[in-house]
């Protein structure tokens, strides 16, 4: 068998994150049409993205080994037909639970297909010049898969209808299907050992009460007796997991790299970045509809100054690269996402779609610089035989960070929507303000308003837009905030040097070329 074209197995692997990344965010501005056409309050909605989230971060790590154990190409096959199947199933789904079942469904095989490869791509790259630009690559791929997603989801839920945002994956899956088999050369790791599925049964079930207890405080209480079990019970098996690993000899997560803080730094710049940033590409279309009023296609099409300064910054970051160190380009891209969002807060108090277009811009550039640069520092941090996990470990901090980040700006804005809708409503309406609160939340006005006589509803649609816009604006608060002391606290961790293991194994193969 010839031997396959390294740029050949970056363009492929490259496409297959594409579909993910666009799968990923398409979903964002048809939300509020699935919670009117399905009958969904803002809990309901949450889970249609959660259920994705929970399956894909809850599998990356067992699905990392998997394909360093199986066979990388073997593992994108398998990824890729229970996606296709699952997104067939999301499209038919006659109502939410459904929908969360396929969707949970769908993130097994994303998690297989992402982790597999990524682990193509640093297997088919040895020079470290080489790999980063293919890093810089696949930075932009990412880039122009979140720039077409919001228009594009947009476009197709205004004229064929939200459920063609999941048929249309079955072409697009059959040619990344036949790509594949031509394109990806089988790889593995020969010393790979076992599956962990204790481990990996402690950090999903962690990761699920920890979601369950978010999104779940909003509907029972934050003072619930089950709000606080199920939150402390997601801590004690994440510590749980912990423990399982260090009894592994090989362990799915080798813990020895938490002794570097630079591995640390990479792990937690990953992590800022997808909770601060790119979770903004679910978040920003909540307000563009509820918000400033716009339709599915305008709210697509309003967030293009975030995703076209993403889709710039990821080649200035590369040319960066050679002049700045890694701690200056992660700190600087977490400062600018942070200003951006404290900005995007200011113009949402401000109101209208100019000041919100100009910071936004300022968050994508941001995450631009930021998108590439962090995988590429966590894979400098691993040895190249265990591609998988290090990949596995990446993606696991982006998604879990996007799930988490979502459960908790979701119920800080329900929760102070529905504090500021209760302080401005009469006391005859106040048993109404959660229903309220919740469907106006999610982007069904008509149905908050449903729960109202007639006769009140003029009176509270303006304050119950009022209290939405409030929430909204608390959240991107709290995100500039999070995302400038990540700044400060990845510049730092970034600065110590990469671990010895990785450095002599990078020595080694600059002596090879």
């Amino acid at each position: 068998m010839s031997q396959v074209s390294p740029r050949l197995t970056l363009l492929t692997a490259s496409g297959v994150c594409s579909l993910i990344v666009l799968d990923t965010n398409i979903v964002a501005v048809t939300l509020p049409t699935i919670a009117r056409d399905l009958g969904a309050n803002f809990a309901d909605i949450e889970w249609v993205v959660s259920a994705y989230m929970l399956a894909f971060a809850a599998l990356l790590l067992p699905a990392g080994s998997i394909a360093d154990r199986f066979g990388r190409k073997k593992t994108l096959l398998w990824g890729l037909a229970i996606f296709i199947l699952a997104s067939l199933g999301c499209g038919a789904a006659p109502n939410v639970l459904l929908l969360d079942i396929a969707r949970a469904v769908k993130g097994v095989g994303a998690a297989l297909l992402l982790t597999s490869a990524l682990a193509s791509i640093g297997h088919a790259f040895h020079d470290e010049l080489e790999r980063a630009k293919a890093w810089a690559f696949w930075g932009a791929c990412m880039g122009v898969a979140m720039t077409a997603a919001p228009t594009l989801g947009g476009l197709i839920t205004h004229y064929m209808g939200w459920r063609w945002i999941f048929y249309l994956n079955l072409p697009v899956g059959l040619a990344l299907l036949a790509l594949v088999l031509h394109a990806i050369p089988e790889s593995r790791d020969s010393q790979s050992a076992r599956l962990d599925p204790w481990g990996s049964l402690t950090f999903s079930a962690s990761l699920l009460c920890l979601i369950w207890g978010l999104i779940e405080a909003n509907r029972i209480g934050w003072d619930n007796p089950l709000t606080y079990a199920r939150l402390l019970g997601g801590a004690f098996l994440l510590g749980l997991f912990v423990w399982v690993e260090r009894l592994q000899r090989r362990p799915m997560v080798d813990l020895q790299l938490f002794q570097y803080p630079r591995f640390i730094g990479a792990l937690l710049g990953m992590f800022a970045y997808a909770g601060c940033a790119q979770v903004m590409m679910t978040l920003l279309p909540f307000y563009l509809q509820n918000g400033l009023g716009f339709s599915a296609i305008a709210s697509g099409l309003g967030m293009l100054p975030f995703a076209l300064t993403m889709l710039i910054c990821p080649r200035i970051g590369a040319r960066l690269a050679s002049r700045f160190a890694p701690a200056t380009l992660m700190a600087s891209g977490l400062a600018l996402v942070g200003s951006g969002n404290l900005l995007s807060a200011w113009a949402v108090s401000v109101g209208g779609y100019l000041p919100f277009a100009l910071a936004i811009a300022v968050t994508g550039a941001g995450a631009g610089l930021l998108n590439g640069d962090t995988q590429k520092n966590i894979m400098a941090c691993v040895p190249r035989d265990r591609a998988g996990m290090a990949s596995g470990m990446s993606t696991t901090m982006r998604f879990s960070a996007i799930m988490l980040a979502i459960g908790v700006y979701g119920a800080l804005l329900a929760s102070h929507s529905e504090h500021l809708l209760h302080a401005s409503l009469g006391a005859q309406w106040q048993a109404q303000v959660p229903g309220i609160a919740s469907r106006v939340v999610a982007g069904d006005m008509p149905a908050a308003m449903a729960l109202l006589p007639e006769s009140a509803q003029g009176l509270v649609q303006p304050l119950a837009w009022q209290a939405f816009v409030g929430g909204f604006g608390r959240v991107l608060w709290v995100a500039g905030l999070l995302s400038l002391l990540g700044a400060l606290v990845v510049g730092l961790l970034l600065r110590h040097p990469i671990p010895t293991p990785c450095r002599s194994e990078l020595a080694r193969e600059g002596r090879q070329g």
